[in-house]
């Protein structure tokens, strides 16, 4: 039985409360999860920027950020394709993915510790913090620059926040170790591109954003989904789309790909954990994570510019077969060999 919606909402729909939780994954995580979103539409018959309820977290932050100031996905397709486009809010904004993203490789980092003030304030409790919290602390500050990103999402939104309500931006503060969710009451009051640069800004990789007196990173260095912001909403259903988490189970001969999936069997447990405060609210949760063909369409680098057409093509299809008939999401300790999994909990 669904619970009814919080005192006072109400869909913009009019039907159930929905709410859509876009993940961090890189340059090919936003392109797989561009195909996804239209896949999502096309089986719901839908129009996602109609969900109540938008997260997004590090490339997902562009995708909740561009949506909710009325980017159409279709929009987003044409602009992952062709760079560029005509039309809607995105018109006129050349998007160069070799150049703008800043490279498939990091630069050389600074040397030292990238917050000190984050390892000190926390220093006796940080078995309380995410493992990767503490290891973005840890990892040298990076070089990089993310103001290409702030730049795209500047010229949908120079400054504020979209004018509908329900977008949330998910960012680590730097100093404090706290996640800070921009959009939501009780968090610092910033513009729309600041607040997608600090989601972005990959530890080790990227500078740290400032705003006001506070250095924010990447929000997925807290989680790659922070699902468990849409618990408390009074939402009937929630889709996940989560490039970094797999049910897949295979066994990769390189180090590099084992690696890739050892980090990706960590993200998907703390999605499922994650998705029990969302149960509780009895939601209905569809998660989708990339399947067999999609991890090879990825490699092993989720920054290679050169293999977002073939994982753009890749999620288009796969997304399609997966969302249309989703099996149940598995046991924590055990995950299966689907792309889409939901889990039915009213």
């Amino acid at each position: 039985m669904t619970p009814p919606a919080a005192p006072g909402a109400a869909s913009r729909r009019g039907g159930p409360r929905r709410g859509l939780v876009l993940g961090g994954g890189g340059v090919l995580g936003a392109a797989w999860m561009v195909g996804a979103l239209t896949a999502l539409e096309a089986e719901l018959g839908v129009d996602v920027r109609e969900f109540d309820e938008l997260v997004g977290t590090s490339a997902g932050s562009v995708l909740a950020g561009l949506l909710g100031a009325g980017v159409s996905v279709a929009d987003l397709l044409t602009h992952q394709l062709d760079g560029s486009i005509d039309v809607g809010p995105l018109a006129g904004y050349a998007w160069d993915y070799e150049k703008d993203t800043g490279g498939d490789r990091p630069g050389l980092p600074k040397v030292g510790l990238g917050s000190r003030e984050l390892l000190r304030r926390n220093a006796l409790h940080l078995r309380h913090l995410p493992p990767t919290a503490v290891l973005s602390a840890i990892l040298p500050e990076g070089r990089g620059s993310i103001e290409a990103v702030g730049a795209m999402v500047g010229h949908v939104v120079p400054d504020g926040w979209p004018p509908r309500g329900g977008v949330t931006v998910v960012a680590l503060d730097y100093d404090t170790g706290e996640r800070v969710a921009f959009g939501r009451e009780g968090a610092p009051v910033v513009d729309l591109p600041a607040a997608v640069m600090a989601s972005c800004a990959i530890p080790g990789w990227y500078q740290p954003v400032r705003i006001g007196a506070h250095r924010y990173i990447d929000g997925g260095a807290w989680s790659s989904t922070n699902l468990d912001l849409m618990a408390g909403l009074g939402l009937d259903e929630v889709y996940v789309l989560a490039p970094q988490v797999s049910f897949v189970r295979d066994a990769p001969t390189h180090w590099r790909t084992r690696v890739e999936r050892q980090w990706r069997n960590r993200v998907t447990l703390r999605v499922l954990r994650e998705l029990g405060k969302v149960h509780d609210d009895g939601a209905e949760v569809t998660v989708l994570g990339p399947g067999e063909e999609d991890l090879e369409a990825f490699g092993s680098n989720l920054m290679d510019v050169s293999r977002r057409p073939a994982v753009i093509a890749t999620s288009l299809r796969t997304s399609a077969v997966a969302l249309h008939d989703p099996a149940p999401l598995p046991d924590r300790a055990a995950f299966d060999d689907v792309g889409s999994l939901s889990e039915d909990v009213g």
